[in-house]
């Protein structure tokens, strides 16, 4: 294993580390929508994890990420994407693939559009669909 690979998988578990955290120290908003906190949770996690793995398959690097690496991220995706919609009063279990968010995040250029794509949260207005 290259050191780049290590130095990738460090990152990976440091931010499955921190999802285990966020999990356990989440309180639910008493009043939802807690759209501030939901853009928290993206930019402090999904947005890194995502990014991470698009930062490991483009511009050359091809960073293979073993399967308890990539679940790992994956997992944390989810469990992210899950209290995103606590945040928002909506109980959900994400089933997300990485390669899908990172898909989305290169499409998009916007983790908040990125989550509301995969997640359905917050509902679209009508006027919304332009």
């Amino acid at each position: 294993m290259s050191s780049q690979e290590r130095r990738f998988h460090r990152r990976v578990h440091a931010l499955a580390d921190r999802a285990t955290e966020d999990c356990a120290g989440f309180e639910p908003p008493a009043e939802p929508p807690d759209e501030s906190q939901a853009m928290e949770l993206l930019r402090e996690g999904v947005g890194p994890a995502v990014s991470l793995y698009v930062e490991a398959k483009t511009g050359g690097l091809n960073v293979h990420l073993p399967p308890a690496e990539y679940r790992a991220l994956e997992e944390s995706i989810n469990d992210w994407l899950a209290l995103y919609g606590a945040c928002y009063g909506v109980d959900i279990e994400p089933n997300v693939t990485v390669r899908v968010a990172a898909e989305l995040l290169i499409d998009t250029h916007n983790i908040k559009d990125v989550a509301q794509i995969l997640t359905g949260i917050p509902e679209r207005n009508a006027s919304d669909t332009g």
